[in-house]
């Protein structure tokens, strides 16, 4: 079987806070080690009530620290967001303090709405999204070993491997990814619309680099594992809600699950979900079983990142655990 990783979102519960969020964020990450997971990553999202995990670099850090094995990185960050030289920086650190645990994943999207990124002041004038593909290119310049002819070096940075994937929900992160030889990370959990066709081209393109001699695709995948289907599936209605308020402009904390909710949802907003969310399995151990084998048949992934929004922490732990060990039979 394929190996399994982890997105978290390190999200914030209705009733709940930041504080809280990232307690459970390492309690997760210190479980998910001792479960074989690959991976571990979080996500760069600004302005978001629900999502704790803003300063995606700290974060890391803080789950670095407290777990020994598992790798640990970003997914991931918005470079045009910043500038290729800080993250550079940034990351250079966390691989010089856990060495050969870290990872970068880069996406295009600024992770937040169009006043929230001109708050983030990396030259508002300029479309940053368009200089993605030559940010990219800088950035790894900035890991390869220090050179005299380099007048800008990374300290910490130069010389250190520090492994850099692409993001992406669309054929523009397959075609970078690509032309880069870098590993692929799609978004299949929220977007899946163009999955297989981004793959497809990803796979047909892929021009072998220093990092990375073939293909190599990591694809999103909703897990919502519980001792019955319909335990799984209450559960499930808290992610259900958190993006039906997102979808409405009204993105908030994690709701608790709410028993009947499936039935006072209206008929467009049924089907955005079931498109949504359609890289999802939800349910007992065999019924995840079952989803997690179709799915990678499907696909030919080469590994999954699996996000579990789920509302009570200790469900949540049992989800990835329950996710882990089917996998692993």
């Amino acid at each position: 079987m394929i190996p399994l990783s982890v997105l978290d979102l390190s999200p914030i519960l209705e009733g709940g806070d930041a504080a809280q969020a990232l307690r459970n964020t390492l309690d997760l990450a210190r479980h998910a080690e001792r479960w074989g997971y690959r991976r571990y990553w979080l996500a760069e999202h600004h302005n978001m009530p629900g999502i704790a995990s803003a300063a995606t670099s700290i974060v890391i850090a803080h789950v670095a620290g407290g777990t020994s094995t598992i790798r640990v990185g970003a997914g991931g960050i918005m470079l045009p967001n910043h500038s290729p030289l800080a993250i550079a920086e940034q990351f250079g650190t966390l691989e010089s303090l856990y060495p050969g645990r870290i990872d970068l994943a880069l996406g295009r999207a600024p992770g937040s709405d169009p006043l929230t990124a001109r708050a983030l002041r990396r030259n508002p004038l300029a479309d940053a999204a368009d200089a993605f593909p030559d940010d990219v290119v800088e950035l790894m310049g900035y890991f390869t070993a220090a050179d005299g002819a380099r007048l800008v070096q990374a300290v910490p940075g130069a010389g250190l491997n520090v492994p850099i994937w692409i993001l992406g929900s669309s054929l523009f992160g397959a075609q970078i990814a690509a032309a880069l030889g870098l590993p692929y990370a799609f978004a299949s959990h929220f977007a899946p619309a163009l999955m297989m066709q981004a793959m497809a081209l990803y796979r047909a393109e892929f021009q072998p680099s220093d990092q990375l001699d073939r293909p190599y695709v990591m694809l999103g995948f909703n897990v919502i594992a519980a001792a019955t289907d319909g335990q799984a599936r209450l559960l499930f209605t808290s992610l259900q809600q958190a993006f039906i308020n997102l979808r409405r402009g009204r993105p908030g904390r994690l709701p608790a699950p709410v028993e009947g909710f499936e039935t006072r949802v209206a008929p467009a907003e049924r089907e955005m979900l079931d498109q949504a969310l359609s890289c999802s399995a939800i349910g007992s151990a065999e019924t995840v079983r079952r989803g997690l084998e179709a799915f990678i048949a499907r696909t030919a992934a080469d590994e999954l990142i699996v996000t579990s929004q789920i509302y009570d922490h200790a469900a949540r732990l049992r989800s990835y655990e329950i996710a882990a060990a089917v996998q692993r039979t």
